[in-house]
């Protein structure tokens, strides 16, 4: 029964010290990502340190990109002020930066109408079979694989962003 733990031990650490050898994601060294703003008409979103663009992308928006997310598959995207609220390295669009959609507002005003205000609005990529199309998300935000790949690196969670029509 010793021999067995011992092996077993010996397992995981060999296992432990794979894992330490997997590469890390790039780290980003330059200017800290003060805030995100997203034009939705202009199809324009910057990431900024204070005034600076530090880099600019276009996008797709949801089947219905004209006003404010007001409820559940509406396929609008939110309008506002909101931080970025999780990162999501295994998100089916390559990887994600979650939107604190819907806030304490957009609740309140979802209730009032008797509505789900929906929620799981991210920034992502866009799968191949998407490439190309206009709006074609349920209310994210969708721009190339390699600039989320980049902005995902460059963004931290809680970064404010702030969604323009």
């Amino acid at each position: 029964m010793i021999n067995r733990r011992i092996l077993m031990a010996g397992a995981g650490a060999t296992v432990a010290g794979c894992a330490q050898s997997i590469p890390q994601q790039p780290i980003y060294e330059g200017a800290e990502v003060t805030r995100v703003v997203v034009y939705k008409n202009k199809r324009i979103m910057q990431l900024l340190h204070d005034t600076t663009v530090l880099r600019q992308y276009k996008f797709e928006l949801g089947f219905a990109p004209e006003g404010h997310k007001v409820e559940f598959g509406d396929g609008r995207t939110p309008e506002g002020a909101y931080r970025i609220n999780r990162l999501n390295p295994n998100s089916r669009y390559h990887r994600s930066l979650g939107i604190s959609y819907p806030n304490r507002r957009d609740i309140a005003n979802a209730r009032a109408r008797g509505v789900d205000p929906g929620g799981d609005i991210f920034i992502h990529g866009t799968p191949k079979k998407e490439a190309g199309k206009t709006d074609w998300t349920y209310g994210c935000i969708a721009i190339k694989d390699s600039e989320v790949q980049e902005m995902y690196d460059m963004v931290k969670v809680g970064t404010p962003i702030v969604i323009y029509p």
